[in-house]
């Protein structure tokens, strides 16, 4: 008997909020509405490994036109521009060691990769999301560096997706 009192209760009060014309609600994340195209610059490398460039540009490039959904567009047209650059590179960062018969062999390491991100609403000009330092950094068995790395840039295009759908 209680439960249904309190259900009646329940069900009169959010009649009421609507008859009262009270529209509030929750909004998710991302980006403006008025986002639907970009393009993503190739960044800046700092570092001594030329193959980020190429491998960092197609990450993201992919992960925003796939996992936000926004078309590719040239620079001069995009609604969003997507640009950065590669800070840092630490391609053999020790985790774990083994030893025997006199020596000491590393038996993982970790790839750590740093960038400076920004999105920008090219329209309004005004940056839409920011990181400056966004270290990520991914685990492997040597000398298989090549899969740290995919794992470092699967998380930096984690945290970029991320950051664009957080924004209100």
């Amino acid at each position: 008997m209680k439960s249904g009192v309190f259900a009646r209760s329940l069900a009169a009060v959010a009649l009421a909020g609507l008859a009262s014309g009270c529209l509030y609600g929750f909004r998710g994340g991302g980006l403006p509405g008025h986002i639907r195209s970009v393009a993503v610059l190739p960044f800046d490398n700092r570092t001594g490994e030329p193959a980020l460039t190429q491998e960092v540009f197609e990450a993201i490039r992919d992960a925003v036109e796939r996992r936000l959904g926004l078309r590719p567009a040239p620079e001069a047209s995009a609604d969003a521009i997507v640009r950065g650059e590669i800070v840092r590179y630490d391609p053999d960062i020790p985790l774990s060691y083994q030893s025997g018969e006199g020596r000491v062999d590393v038996t993982r390491r970790r790839v750590q990769v740093t960038v400076n991100v920004e999105i920008l609403d090219q329209r309004l000009g005004r940056t839409l999301w920011q990181r400056s330092g966004l270290a990520v950094d991914g685990e492997y068995r040597p000398p298989q560096e090549a899969e740290g790395r995919r794992t470092a840039l699967a998380k930096l295009v984690a945290d970029v997706v991320e950051g664009a759908q957080s924004q209100w």
